[in-house]
């Protein structure tokens, strides 16, 4: 029997104004701070084993891109989402967010097997966090596909 690959990580690269304040709203809001792969212009962050953000000073993020830095508070590039194990664990996290100077920009949203609530960071790079009952949303789209 042939050995399962590896899983996959995400390493997301985020420009940030102020790298300290940084690490300390991700840090609250439950990251963990990963010194192996740090300087005075980066560090990374760990949300779990496989999934990690790269917190990067302009000057730094300039260094891998030709393009312009988008101020995040104005235009949006992309969403990130990250999974949660519960509803009550949505709520923790985005509220540990918020408690740590983020916002909400958006309001929650409960489909009954799917809750997600969202925030965005200091530099305005918006989180989606949700939680999924695999099964019931499977068993909503199949429902979805017979009733077409």
């Amino acid at each position: 029997m042939a050995d399962a690959p590896a899983p996959k990580m995400i390493f997301v690269n985020l420009p940030v104004t102020d790298l300290s304040a940084a690490i300390a709203f991700y840090e609250a809001v439950g990251a963990v701070r990963n010194n192996d792969f740090a300087d005075d212009s980066a560090q990374m962050i760990s949300f779990s084993e496989t999934i990690h953000a790269m917190l990067l000073t302009h000057a730094r993020f300039a260094g891998f891109t030709p393009r312009k830095i988008p101020n995040a508070h104005e235009t949006a590039q992309v969403l990130l989402c990250l999974s949660e194990t519960s509803r009550d664990a949505v709520d923790a996290t985005v509220d540990r967010a918020l408690a740590a100077g983020g916002t909400e920009p958006n309001p929650k949203q409960d489909h009954g097997f799917m809750y997600g609530r969202n925030f965005a960071d200091l530099d305005g790079h918006i989180w989606e966090v949700m939680w999924m009952d695999v099964a019931a949303a499977m068993a909503a789209s199949q429902g979805e596909t017979a009733d077409a």
